[in-house]
C-alpha cells in the first residue's frame, strides 16, 4: 500500500500517525493492498481555492476528497480492485479550530478527517440522513478502534 503525505503548510503535523491511521482504515475496509493514496495538507488559501473550484462554496473547509479509480471496500467473496484510491486534502488550521471547538487535540481532528476522507473515497456520503448515520457510525468505530490500537483513549 502506498500512502504519500505532502505537507505544503508551515504547520507541524505527525505525518507518520496520519499514515498509520490511513493504513488501518484501508485494511479494515479491505482495500486492495496495492492501492495508492495521497494525503495533501494545505493552507486556508489553497483550501478555499479548491472549495470554490470543486464545490462552489466560499471559504476554506476541513477536508476534501478526490477519488481516482472509484475503488470500493472489499466484500466477502469479492476480491478488492487494485488501483489509485485518490487524494485527500486536509487543512490543518481549519482542523485546529474545529478541534478547539470540540475540546480535543488537533492531531485527533486530523485523524478523524483522514478517516472521513477515506470513506468518501470509498463511496460513502452523508447527504441523506440514513447515509450520514451509516458513514458517521463507521467513521466513529474506525477511529476509536485505531486509537485503541495505539494505546490511546477515544476522542
Amino acid at each position: 500500500m502506498s500512502i504519500d503525505v505532502l505537507n505544503e503548510t508551515e504547520v507541524a503535523v505527525d505525518e507518520l500517525e496520519l499514515v498509520h491511521c490511513a493504513q488501518y482504515v484501508l485494511e479494515q475496509m479491505k482495500v486492495h493492498p496495492q492501492a495508492d493514496l495521497c494525503l495533501r495538507l494545505v493552507d486556508e488559501a489553497a483550501m478555499e481555492t479548491l472549495h470554490v473550484q470543486w464545490m462552489d462554496l466560499p471559504g476554506p473547509t476541513d477536508v476534501m476528497s478526490f477519488p481516482m479509480d472509484e475503488l470500493r471496500p472489499g466484500r466477502d467473496g469479492v476480491p478488492p480492485e487494485e488501483g489509485v484510491l485518490g487524494d485527500i486534502v486536509l487543512c490543518p488550521t481549519v482542523a485546529a479550530k474545529q478541534a478547539r471547538d470540540a475540546g480535543h487535540a488537533t492531531e485527533e481532528e486530523l485523524l478523524l478527517l483522514t478517516t472521513h476522507g477515506i470513506l468518501h473515497l470509498l463511496g460513502f456520503d452523508h447527504a441523506e440522513p440514513d447515509e450520514e448515520k451509516e458513514m458517521f457510525e463507521l467513521q466513529r468505530q474506525l477511529l476509536l478502534t485505531f486509537l485503541a490500537t495505539r494505546g490511546r483513549p477515544g476522542a
